[in-house]
């Protein structure tokens, strides 16, 4: 299943949760819900907005990984998550 971000503008928070193509969270309750997690002090009727991303980043060298793909869209060892 793809996993999509999700924020909650009432406490700041983005989330990233897996679900069909075919759903939507529309609350902070139905998104933490999903994560098993508590909603803490954020009214669980809190809107969530679902936040446009970039994709997975995919080359011949990847193809088949099960590693997820760098979050800056460079292939590791070069990057800023590589500590380089």
């Amino acid at each position: 299943m793809p996993t999509y971000d999700y924020l909650c503008e009432a406490n700041g928070r983005t989330l990233e949760v897996s679900h069909k193509m075919s759903e939507t969270l529309a609350t902070w309750g139905e998104l933490c819900a999903r994560l098993g997690i508590e909603p803490g002090r954020t009214p669980k009727s809190s809107p969530v907005q679902r936040l446009i991303s970039g994709g997975a980043v995919i080359s011949s060298r990847n193809l088949g990984s099960t590693e997820r793909p760098c979050d800056y869209g460079t292939p590791c060892g070069g990057c800023a998550c590589s500590g380089e």
